[in-house]
């Protein structure tokens, strides 16, 4: 896997103070995105176990909420395959972290996918916080949503997801007066 950036201070891809880790690859090729370059496989650094643990010691600050995933495309199955080791460490070493996704496919799909692929997902899914999912859609792009592009695209709690068995969408993030809210207050 290639990764195109790594933001060690970052406030635009989830709450607080984050890292967010740009991957390379996306087959989605949505219209109007924001990191087109992300799209090819090979663009950017090689996701070294050096890489891995410049991460993993830039979470240990006290101040960074958690590790944000996206890209490119951090569920194409080669780079969620290539991402696990990074997440298992994560969850061992510093267990109080959040972990944001941000992914072209819906939960729908996902949870959609066979063998070692929906294993996989699964256990990115056990340690996740939020998925944001869904393509950015153009014509439904907004600048007033928080943590998306476009209207169409869901913040899903995955904890109470998984456990409910029905998708519920991030308490207080996913309508404009939240959002607004928010703004006001910061």
């Amino acid at each position: 896997m290639h990764y195109g950036e790594i933001k060690y201070f970052d406030i635009a891809n989830g709450p607080g103070i984050r890292v967010s880790l740009f991957v390379s690859g996306c087959p989605h090729a949505c219209k109007g995105c924001f990191n087109e370059a992300s799209w090819n496989p090979a663009f950017g650094e090689a996701f070294t176990e050096e890489v891995e643990e410049r991460i993993l010691q830039a979470l240990y600050k006290k101040e960074i909420q958690g590790l944000t995933l996206l890209g490119g495309e951090p569920l194409v199955p080669e780079n969620l395959h290539a991402l696990l080791p990074l997440l298992r460490k994560m969850r061992e070493r510093l267990p109080e972290k959040d972990l944001w996704c941000f992914s072209g496919y819906r939960y729908e799909e996902l949870m959609q996918r066979e063998g070692k692929e929906k294993e996989e997902i699964l256990e990115l899914f056990s340690q996740l916080s939020v998925l944001v999912d869904g393509k950015f859609h153009l014509e439904e792009k907004d600048l007033r949503l928080l943590f998306r592009g476009s209207r169409n695209q869901r913040l899903i709690s995955i904890p109470e997801t998984l456990e409910s068995g029905k998708i519920c969408l991030y308490a207080g993030w996913n309508d404009e007066s939240a959002c607004r809210t928010f703004l006001e207050e910061s």
